[in-house]
Parts: structure tokens; sequence; C-alpha cells
């Protein structure tokens, strides 16, 4: 069964690497920009979608907002872009907007940004993916049913890959990642060519009028504002993962700090192209998109069962020639799968986050390890089984789950540039070269700005989305911020109580050692176990069984006397038919009469080859460790027995003792029987001797 798992193991995510692979897995920009930037490059394909269906609430009157939303998110999409260009060269060892925080405001506040960003990356996870699944249903409608289950399956895939490796991934997901960008890039270019020369493409859902939303319509004044508030901060999705490229500097070729900043700015120019594009297509072609298809006026078919195509599906329809054109179907399949790609991001920066913050002790220590394929894959596994979590309770709805989405990320911006504007403060204190002055003012006020700008969205996405279902997000992340603070509370308690001030004075040998051998009956492991325990040379030693059948001690003790042991067998009453409980009370019985003595208790245990036989063995001797570990002074010691089937290797003859021991006699047993239960001195015998 082990050698299965392992071939499947290897056949999925391949041979192990060797630590010193490590620094070949380092990035070129090319593969980092699909790697670190897939998200806010694909979360263009939803962006404009979830602003036009705020604005669609309260009919088609309030659409013209979405001009000026679109302009405020590209604004404030090129403040972050510069903001975190200043975070790459500042701090280029990977932590980004955690360790900016924890340096420049407290770890408190650096643990609230670590639990924003590891909810945002779920998040991340969780909308890519059901995004992913919204265009492979406009395209296929058939699928519709079959959404949720789609859904996880593309998330066991993305974790299947991210297990192989940064590099393995990087080739996986840039040609998809490329194909997007082209396809986006073609289509906005073709729709505005046909704008430009008098033949506009017209959406299949300009000729649908939109019913407003119960208590939505004939919005005026502060309602109007928050509706457009709102649809600004729906269309802020467009800036989720860009602090990725920040938290991934040291995955980056030498010079890193360089050739992260210049990827992120690649990445903003090409986000802020694709999202103006989409937008300004949506608003040229008549796009009527609604949450409730039923809203739509003059639509065919059953509302209730059949969803309408995304955005950016409408828009390669009308630009490409319908929906049964090449250019539809590539965009679609281009965009469907770099949107399921998307979440390669937040498979990068969870697991590194979660690395950071287990070698600070805020989380558990396993999440610092690197995998066969020097990927953090425990990291991996978590974010995976979280986001399907996820995906199911919300059956892979984007619609409920956007709604969760950017609080997290914009808690993170907001106090990432707050610490760096601290940060240029306390460099322009001891820098006195004018020139580089000058070059730290220019940072810092980008900064502020950035601070200010990201603190103002931040506000009205709490206003905005709160009820709404961010409120779930805002919860897990105070749950995560607390339970971080108990794990490095805890860590921080067991380092002191383990820690040695005079290794001299600590090292204190005990007074006494008592040996004390477990046995049920006279065979091979209870005769391997009675002899370690005499090669030990404890102070004492003695059997010790429980009396449970009355006819089987007999028998044992009538063996035990007739092999001739001269260590004693200690037997305990058991009225109950109890096991566990008398031999524990025995042994803490031995450390209350001495307290400075240790107890060394010896199991032997069956080691088995099959699963299925340690249901048959060893419950006993387990649920005995269990209770005795938590006993003060008390040492443990599992003696294997190999039965045939843990090992294909036929089994060793054994080896007989020399000198006195009996004819026919194995050495095991010559050996125990020679012991004595007080201060014995026995030694095992030499091999070859005599």
């Amino acid at each position: 069964m082990a050698k299965i798992v392992d071939a499947v193991k290897r056949l999925l995510i391949g041979r192990a690497l060797p630590s010193e692979g490590l620094q070949e897995t380092l990035l070129p920009k090319r593969l980092a920009l699909p790697i670190f930037a897939s998200d806010p490059l694909s979360s263009v394909a939803y962006a404009t979608q979830e602003i036009l269906l705020v604005l669609t609430l309260a009919g088609l009157a309030t659409l013209h907002l979405a001009t000026w939303a679109a302009l405020a998110v590209v604004v404030l999409l090129a403040v972050v872009v510069l903001s975190y260009r200043q975070v790459v060269y500042a701090y280029p060892s990977g932590g980004g907007s955690y360790e900016v925080v924890s340096t420049n405001l407290g770890p408190s506040a650096g643990l609230v940004v670590a639990a924003s960003l590891l909810v945002d990356y779920v998040m991340t996870v969780a909308v890519s993916v059901a995004s992913g699944v919204d265009n492979v249903i406009s395209a296929i409608p058939s699928l519709h049913e079959y959404r949720t289950g789609m859904a996880l399956i593309f998330v066991a895939l993305l974790a299947t890959v991210n297990l192989r490796g940064v590099r393995e991934s990087g080739r996986a997901f840039a040609a998809p990642t490329y194909l997007f960008i082209a396809g986006v890039l073609l289509m906005c270019a073709t729709g505005l060519f046909r704008w430009a020369i008098g033949d506009a493409p017209v959406a299949e859902s300009a000729r649908y009028g939109v019913e407003p939303a119960p208590g939505d319509a004939h919005l005026a004044g502060f309602a109007l504002l928050m509706l457009g508030l709102r649809a600004f901060s729906s269309g802020c999705t467009a800036l989720t993962g860009v602090e990725a490229i920040s938290n991934g500097v040291p995955a980056f070729r030498r010079p890193k700090s360089k050739n992260a900043a210049a990827t992120m700015s690649v990445m903003g120019l090409i986000a802020i192209v694709m999202f103006s594009g989409i937008t300004a297509l949506a608003l040229i072609a008549d796009v009527h998109i609604t949450d409730d298809t039923c809203r739509l006026t003059g639509f065919t078919g059953d509302c209730a069962s059949t969803p309408q195509r995304t955005v950016i599906a409408q828009l390669a329809a009308a630009i490409f020639g319908g929906v049964h054109s090449v250019g539809f179907f590539y965009l679609q399949a281009a965009t469907a799968l770099v949107l399921v790609l998307a979440a390669n991001t937040a498979f990068n920066g969870f697991p590194l986050l979660a690395s950071i913050l287990a070698q600070h002790r805020y989380l558990p220590r396993q999440l610092h390890t690197r995998g066969d394929r020097l990927a953090f894959s425990n990291g991996i596994v978590a974010l995976s089984v979280v986001a399907g979590a996820l995906l199911w309770a919300f059956h892979a709805s984007v619609t409920q789950l956007i709604h969760l989405y950017i609080l997290g990320v914009f808690t993170s911006f907001t106090l990432s540039q707050t610490g760096m504007v601290r940060h240029w403060n306390r460099a322009l204190r001891a820098e006195q070269d004018p020139a580089v002055r000058r070059r730290h003012q220019l940072a810092r006020a980008i900064n502020a700005l950035g601070a200010v700008v990201t603190g103002l969205v931040l506000v009205v996405v709490l206003l905005t989305k709160f009820l709404q279902g961010a409120y779930l997000a805002v919860l897990a992340a105070v749950i995560l911020w607390l339970m971080m603070r108990g794990i490095r509370r805890h860590y921080d308690r067991t380092a002191a109580e383990l820690a040695v001030a005079d290794p001299r004075t600590e090292l204190v040998l005990p007074s006494r050692v008592h040996a004390v051998v477990l046995v049920s009956k006279i065979h091979k492991p209870t005769l391997r176990a009675l002899a370690y325990a005499r090669a030990t040379r404890p102070d004492t030693l003695e059997a010790l069984t429980v009396a449970v059948d009355r006819g089987e001690l007999d028998a044992l003790t009538a063996q035990w006397e007739a092999a001739g042991f001269d260590t004693p067998l200690k037997t305990l009453a058991s009225p109950y038919r109890e096991i566990t409980r008398p031999v524990v009370e025995y042994v803490r019985s031995i450390v209350r009469a001495g307290p400075r003595d240790v107890i060394s208790v010896f199991i032997p245990e069956y080691v088995v080859g099959h699963w299925w036989e340690n249901l048959l063995h060893n419950q006993s001797a387990l649920w005995l460790k269990s209770r005795l570990l938590f006993t003060p002074g008390v040492m443990v010691t599992s003696v294997p027995w190999q039965l045939r089937s843990s090992t294909r290797r036929p089994p060793r003859p054994s080896v007989r003792a020399p000198g006195s021991v009996r004819r026919g006699e194995p050495a095991l047993a010559a050996w125990a029987r020679r012991g004595t239960a007080g201060r014995g001195r026995g030694t095992p015998p030499e091999p070859g001797a005599g």
C-alpha cells in the first residue's frame, strides 16, 4: 500500500528535489508575471461586470455612473502600483505588507494585515474559480447544474500543479495568461476600431430592459451616491492580488527588487489598459446584465434556470461575430482558463505568507516546511481545503462570494502604505545627502497618497458591503488574528518552560531507574523487551502483568516459573477486567514513592505490514502509551517485533548465545533468565565470543 501511494504521489507531483535545487527555482520576469500577477490581470474579466451589476439595481438610468466608477478604479490601481513599487525596493525580503506593517506599526498591526491577507487569498481562489466556471457555462450552458463539482475539481488541479513546484506552475500558467492578454487586447482593439468607423458592436442584452430591484427605483441624492460608491467598491476587485509581487520578491532572479518592480509596472499597465477597454466596450455595446435574469424584460427562456452570459462573453460574441465564432470560443476558453489559473496568485502568496508567520511562531511550524518539490506543501493543501469548503458552501456563486471579497486586501493596502510613510520618515531623519532625501521625499509622498486613497476606499467598502456579507470576512479575520496570537503565546510559554539557564546544573542524574516490562504472555516480543530492559542496566527490574482472566494468569505464572526467570513477575488485580488503569495507577505509585526516580516502562509491540493488521494488534499498547506519556517521571519505550508481513525479506535465524546458554535456548531467553530483580548489571552476550 505504501509503495502504491508513493507511486501515485510521484506521478502527480514528480520526484523529490534536493534542497540545493532551491536556487534553480528563481524566476525570470516572463514567468513571474503569470505566477504573481495572474489575479489582477484576470480580474478585469469580472470587475466591469460587478460595476454594472450594482448599477442596474436601479434600472438602466444609472449606467452612466459606470464611467466615473471605472475611472476611479483606474486611478486607484495606478496609485497602488506606484506605492507597492516603493515596498519592493524598501523591503526585498518578501514579507510584503506584513513585514512593512510589523516593522513600522508594531506586531499587532502586522497580524491584522496577515489575517486580512490570508482571508483574502482564500477568497481569491474561491472567486477566481467560480468566475472561471461562469465563463465555461457561458460557452456551454448545459454545464450549469455541475457548477460546484467543476469548481472543486479545478481547485484540486490547481493544488496538484502547485505542489509540483514554483517553476512548473509558472510554465503551466504562462501560456494561458499570455493568450488571455492577447485575446482581450485584440477584442478591445477590434471593438474600438469598429466603433471609430461607425460600426459599433451591439451586445445581445442591449435589447433587454431591466426592471429596478424592489426598493431601488428612482434613487436620488444620498441613495444615488451610495449606489455609485457601491459600484466603485465592487469594481475595486480589479486590484486584488496587486501586493502578491511584493510578497514574492525572493523568488525573482537578481537584481530581485529591480525585476520585481519592473514586473509590477508591466502588470499595472496591462491591467489598466484591459479594464479600461472592456468597460468602454461594455458601455458602447450597451450591455445590460443583472444578478437576477427574471428582472430582464424581453428575455426569452426560463429565467429561473438560464444564466445570463458574462460581460466579456457578450462582448466577444458582439465583436467576433456571434456565439459560434472562433474568436468567441477562443476568448471564452482563454478567460475561463486564466480565471481558474488566477487562483495561482493565492497559491503562491498564501503558503509564502503562512511560512513567514510560522517562522515568527504565529502559525504551526509545519507551514514553514518545504515539501518534496521545494514548495510549501502544507500551506498549499490548507488553502485548497478551505477554498473548496467555501465554494461548496456558497455553490460556487460569484454573486454570493464577491461580497466577502476585497475587504482584506484594502485593509492591508491602507496599513502598508501608512507603515511606508513612517519608514520614509525614519529614513529622512538619518539621511543627509540632498539627492537621496529628495528621492525619499518623493517616495513618502507616493505612499502617503496611497494610504489616504486606500483608506477612503476601505471605508467605502465597509459601508457598502458589510451587511451584504463582508461581515463574514471581518469575523474570519478577527478569529484568525486571535488564533495567531494564541499560537504565539503557546510557543513563547513552551520556549520559556524548556529554556536552560545553566546546562551544568540542569543535567541532574535520577536517583534510581526502575524498569517495568509489561507482559501478557511468554513469546518472542516479551523476551526481546525483557532483554532490552536488562541492557539498559536499571537499578530495579520487574515484569508486570494484569490479572484479567484467572486461567490465563495461572498458565502464565506456571510458564514463568518453569522458564527459570530471576526477574520477578508482579501481578496486578483487575476485578473489572481493565488493563490500562491498574498499570497506570501502579506506575504512579512508584513515582510517588520516589519523586527523584525515573520509571522506564517497556512495552512490546508488533510491527505489521498491512493497515488492517493494526486493528487486530497493539490496541492496548497504544492506549497505555497515551496514558503513561502524561505521567511525570515516566519514560515509555516501545520494543518492536517485526511480523513477517512487515517485510518481504525472510526473517533472520535466531542468534545462539555462546558459553552458558542452554542447548537449543535462544540468546534472548538466556539473557532474560540470567537477569536478577535487584541491581542487576548483566550485559548482553558479545557476538562471536567463545
